[in-house]
């Protein structure tokens, strides 16, 4: 799907975290059903995290505040990197406070050097991002631990997502155009990087526009529920949070 040209905002080519750190956006996830579905994405990303010891953490387009928050109350240090100024509104208070960092710079050209943070993640930005693969390139790069993503694939009741666009932008109001992924080619990605999946979370097996038109958390959670409990997730959930790893060759070198 076609994505809108760099924001005036900012001289960098992929600029979509601009978007997702901002109010408006904010909105697709406010009230009781909105809180439920980051609840679900804080609880998968912490377990895939679990076992790492707390160390520096770079959240690329993190400017939306989904995760450095609670990551930040876990113990983590946090960077994140945003496309303008703008990206630090939404974590000004953490920032402000001294629990997070925050820097200006390119997404698929990051600032730092090779193997500078314990972890890296990426959450709402690779369906965005024309140049993904450039992306993970990046976000592989500057770890030295795991980079952790999240991304919709087409595995899924959102291979139907296309014809339903209209009728999900009249109950969103302000989505945008995104992209579905295979996994395959997001496998492929990060082993061009010399990383490799350990691990895949799939959050939902309904569409997510179907929960917030529901509007009722309790309802969603019940059928999430039995939809993961008939093993319905594990084939069919998305977005899938991904875990990848380092591949170490027999000299224990990458």
């Amino acid at each position: 799907m076609d994505e809108a040209a760099p924001d005036a905002a900012s001289p960098f080519p992929e600029t979509a975290d601009i978007e997702t750190s901002n109010d408006d956006y904010a909105t697709r996830f406010k009230g009781a059903t909105g809180a439920w579905m980051l609840a679900v994405q804080t609880r998968l990303t912490r377990a895939l995290l679990k076992n790492q010891p707390r160390g520096t953490l770079l959240d690329v387009g993190g400017g939306h505040g989904q995760l450095a928050y609670p990551l930040a109350d876990d113990g983590w240090k946090i960077e994140v990197l945003g496309s303008a100024p703008s990206c630090r509104k939404r974590i000004a208070t953490l920032v402000d406070a001294q629990r997070c960092t925050f820097t200006v710079g390119n997404v698929i050209e990051l600032p730092y050097p090779d193997r500078h943070f314990d972890a890296v993640i990426c959450f709402r930005l690779l369906t965005h991002c024309e140049r993904w693969p450039q992306l993970v390139k990046e976000l592989c790069r500057v770890s030295r631990g795991p980079v952790i993503v999240d991304y919709p694939t087409s595995q899924s009741v959102n291979a139907i997502a296309p014809a339903l666009f209209a009728a999900k932008k009249k109950i969103e109001r302000n989505t945008r155009t995104w992209r579905l992924f295979r996994h395959a080619e997001v496998d492929e990605a990060f082993a061009a990087a010399g990383y490799r999946i350990v691990a895949r979370r799939k959050q939902f097996a309904l569409p997510m526009v179907l929960h917030r038109a529901l509007r009722c958390a309790p309802v969603s959670a019940g059928l999430e529920a039995v939809c993961r409990a008939c093993g319905l997730t594990a084939l069919l959930g998305s977005p899938v949070i991904l875990r990848a790893e380092r591949v170490e060759n027999d000299a224990g070198l990458a």
